[in-house]
């Protein structure tokens, strides 16, 4: 439709073809007027009964709501109009009539609970709330790969389908290919790694990652998008500061960028984080959730901090931070340790509610690799593609993932991650 007019750029003194979703029907007697609404907005078509052909006003007056429909007429300047306008039609067809039984209600009279509104993703997402996330996210992602351009790094894309696992263990989706075993991959982390070994030495992926974890929780998936950066000649601190500035640039672009949605989800000054995220050490971190007493139990070193442990040191720092130095033993073995074994050079970065972010510095010694394989239990001839190339001049590196969902979910407070998802995929959930 060549000649259509979106419902945002139509101006007084011009004959337009808008065309989108009925809105709404308002009658009143002599005068009726039908709200078309599209993806720039809204616009409202009035109908003056004893002034118009019957059979136009029939057909704009009793459409069925969420019919497609192609109006052509004036735009003519209206005050009371919701946008200030209002377009007098010529002609209105019905482009494709909707069934008047709507399973939820896009127009938000009506409330409807999370799994309806997931069974009928395409009418959810013509609700304005709904739509402004899925903007807002998309501004996160281009964000994302701007900043992430500006720190020199090449975009690129790895498999999805793999024979081994990332970290192994039962968290793998099993799927037959071409007669054999292969598994949907956790992670980019091996193939990322093995980027930097090559001429790119700097890259960045965001792409689907999948995990069998049987989580049935508001801020677990099963399949997850993962913002990932991995590069040469870099520490553990120095992936920190990328880090941030990837976080803190989707915080600004989205404050620059997105004012109409913010103002929609109903968020009023929203600011993107002005200081320094704190690095906490992991021993900092469980002697501040400790003083809290917010647990039950002391936590001890060694010890995985809980969720109910991270919402207190959350609420303690008030913003973004690291924690760093954690036990070697609660780190993936191709995380480096410090010089006394005993610590890692693993971070993770923390919003104020949960985890978005794990990295570290890289093992990039054959023998050493080789041996935390062992360690963990892992075969290491099943990865000979991965350490093979470690025998080759393999620089060190380092690198971390954040997750999109959560952090769209802790930048808009959104109380289900699954908000956060086109199309959640969890233990429950596998269509739409």
């Amino acid at each position: 439709m060549n000649d259509r007019t979106e419902t945002a750029a139509a101006e007084p003194g011009e004959t337009v073809t808008i065309a989108g979703w009925a809105h709404e029907i308002r009658d009143l007697g002599g005068i009726a007027f039908l709200i078309v609404r599209d993806r720039t907005g809204k616009i409202q078509v009035k109908f003056e009964k004893d002034a118009m052909d019957d059979d136009l006003v029939e057909t704009g007056t009793e459409v069925s709501r969420e019919s497609v429909v192609s109006v052509t007429g004036a735009v003519e300047e209206e005050e009371r109009a919701p946008t200030g306008v209002e377009v007098v039609p010529e002609s209105v067809e019905v482009l494709a009539p909707a069934e008047p039984g709507l399973p939820l209600d896009p127009s938000e009279k009506v409330d409807a609970e999370l799994p309806t509104r997931l069974d009928n993703r395409t009418l959810d997402l013509r609700r304005d709330e709904a739509k402004a996330i899925f903007e807002i996210r998309a501004e996160i992602l281009r964000a994302a790969r701007e900043a992430f351009r500006e720190l020199g790094g090449t975009e690129i894309t790895t498999p999805k389908i793999v024979a081994t696992g990332t970290e192994g263990g039962t968290e793998l989706f099993p799927i037959t290919y071409f007669g054999r075993e292969a598994f949907m991959n956790q992670s980019p982390q091996l193939f990322k790694q093995l980027m930097v070994g090559s001429g790119l030495e700097r890259v960045f992926e965001i792409g689907p990652i999948f995990r069998a974890e049987e989580h049935n929780t508001p801020r677990h998936l099963n399949e997850a998008t993962s913002i990932d950066f991995e590069s040469a000649f870099i520490d553990h601190e120095e992936a920190m500061d990328a880090c941030e500035h990837v976080v803190r640039s989707a915080y600004e672009a989205v404050a620059e960028n997105c004012e109409s949605q913010l103002e929609t989800l109903g968020y009023e000054g929203f600011e993107a984080p002005e200081e320094a995220f704190p690095r906490l050490t992991y021993e900092e971190a469980i002697e501040r959730i400790n003083a809290t007493g917010e647990l039950d139990e002391q936590l001890e070193w060694g010890d995985d901090l809980p969720t109910e442990g991270e919402r207190a040191l959350g609420a303690d720092v008030d913003g973004h931070y690291f924690i760093t130095d954690w036990p070697s033993e609660i780190k993936p073995f191709y995380i480096m340790d410090h010089d006394d074994g005993e610590l890692s050079t693993g971070f993770d970065m923390m919003a104020p509610s949960m985890e978005l972010v794990s990295g570290g510095q890289r093992e990039h010694r054959h023998d050493h690799l080789v041996e935390g394989f062992e360690q963990q239990g892992l075969d290491p001839e099943a990865f000979e593609y991965y350490t093979k190339m470690f025998k080759y001049g393999m620089p060190p590196h380092a690198g971390w993932a954040i997750g999109a969902e959560r952090l769209v979910m802790t930048m808009l407070d959104l109380p289900n991650i699954r908000e956060a998802v086109l199309f959640p995929r969890d233990r429950q959930r596998l269509s739409p």
